[in-house]
């Protein structure tokens, strides 16, 4: 069967997909993975197909925006507020309804569609009479469980929980309504069809359930089926002077923030320095999208590396705690310390602490060396974190949720046949 998964966002919204795809691919089926232009080289490299869509012309327009620079030091660009990416997502709807159609209708005899593309997909499997599944990277249903995953905000309680995630899912439809209304136009669906799809679709989560459990109060159909891990790119070697720095010392501590682009990388790149050093830990530095860059006879800056490769060989890993880099930490075995900076991170954040893997979260909003090397330094030499890290790993390790998904791809195709 031609599937098409199709996903928005950065490197780390289009990884795991990757493994899923490979997976998809090992039962027979021929996958294309449509997403942003930059994400073309990691999708070809794990020998997938590739098919472009504009999220570059939304990146463009993202850092083009002059409401980005307002009011932060030095006029630099910092992450959008949730505000400024509404109002974006709600220009680009149409255009990105458009291209996800064209796609589904030249490659696809499924659609696997993640949270960030949902809206349009469904109205495009809909009128194109296609099986659709949705590929979640975060839980984004309501539930009285917690609250919005991608609202950064403490719980409600129960009843609140469920209210504010009925919130977020209309402030979400808000920013889609231009491009589900073009694309309903454009291929005739109507919205008592639409409703009927969007009310039994099934969805599956890729994470694990000992991480977040499956919400009691979800509808049937909704599974948390475990994490689709992404593969290291053929043929990869570290670079010697990576591997010279690993076996020169105890092992380091990684720092990364990848996608996220703080207003003054310098400032931020000092304050890791810093925080390094009062911790009395080595680093590894990850450039990112800020590029960041610190050296010294204690601390290495590389760029991309394998997170499967490095995690495991250092003391503890910081980071934005991005769906994806969670659940590599995780797999790694070794303890967090999450910086979370917008979205869906301080949710991930949470719950590294309720697993008992992190000291907790380290807000990067009035992050300071002294606050960041003290949470290094519990990390690093408090057992308690180390040993719940290699429990939480040898769970999420025996988990195959790839398979599961390949289950629930040939399920769709025999109601389809």
């Amino acid at each position: 069967m031609r599937i098409l998964i199709a996903t928005a966002g950065s490197r780390g919204d289009v990884a795991p997909y990757t493994g899923l795809g490979i997976r998809l691919c090992s039962a027979g089926h021929d996958v294309t993975l449509a997403a942003d232009r930059r994400s073309a080289d990691l999708v070809r490299q794990s020998g997938l197909d590739f098919h472009p869509l504009p999220m570059d012309r939304f990146a463009a327009a993202a850092e083009a925006d002059p409401a980005r620079s307002g009011g932060r030091p030095g006029g630099a660009q910092g992450p959008l507020s949730p505000v400024e990416q509404m109002r974006l997502a709600r220009e680009f709807a149409p255009l990105m309804a458009d291209a996800l159609a064209r796609a589904c209708a030249s490659r696809a005899e499924a659609l696997l569609v993640s949270g960030s593309l949902a809206p349009l997909g469904l109205v495009a499997a809909e009128g194109l009479g296609l099986p659709c599944l949705g590929v979640f990277l975060q839980p984004l249903a309501p539930t009285r469980e917690f609250p919005p995953v991608i609202a950064g905000m403490p719980s409600c309680g129960p009843a609140g929980n469920r209210i504010a995630g009925q919130c977020a899912q209309g402030v979400l439809a808000a920013a889609f309504k231009p491009g589900v209304r073009h694309l309903r136009r454009m291929l005739g669906v109507r919205s008592a069809a639409l409703r009927r799809r969007g009310s039994v679709w099934p969805v599956c989560h890729g994470f694990s359930p000992a991480v977040v459990p499956r919400p009691a109060d979800w509808r049937q159909g909704m599974d948390v089926v475990g994490y689709w891990w992404p593969p290291e790119p053929p043929g990869w070697e570290p670079p010697p002077r990576l591997r010279d720095f690993l076996a020169s010392g105890p092992p380091p501590v990684y720092v990364g923030f990848g996608s996220m682009s703080p207003s003054d990388p310098d400032r931020l790149g000092r304050l890791i320095a810093h925080a390094l050093k009062l911790a009395g830990v080595r680093g590894v530095v990850h450039s990112g999208r800020a590029g960041l860059h610190v050296e010294g006879d204690d601390v290495l800056t590389v760029a991309e590396v394998p997170h499967t490769w490095l995690f495991s060989r250092m003391a503890a890993v910081v980071h934005h705690a991005g769906a994806g880099t969670t659940g590599a930490g995780l797999r790694a075995g070794v303890p967090q310390v999450p910086v979370p900076v917008m979205l869906d991170q301080p949710f991930w954040a949470s719950r590294l602490a309720a697993l008992s893997v992190s000291p907790g979260a380290v807000p990067f909003r009035g992050l300071s060396a002294p606050i960041l090397a003290e949470a290094v330094r519990s990390a690093v030499r408090e057992d308690q974190y180390v040993r719940r890290a290699r429990q939480v790993s040898a769970v999420v390790r025996r988990e195959d949720g790839a398979c599961r998904v390949v289950s629930a791809v040939e399920r769709l195709a025999g109601h389809s046949g």
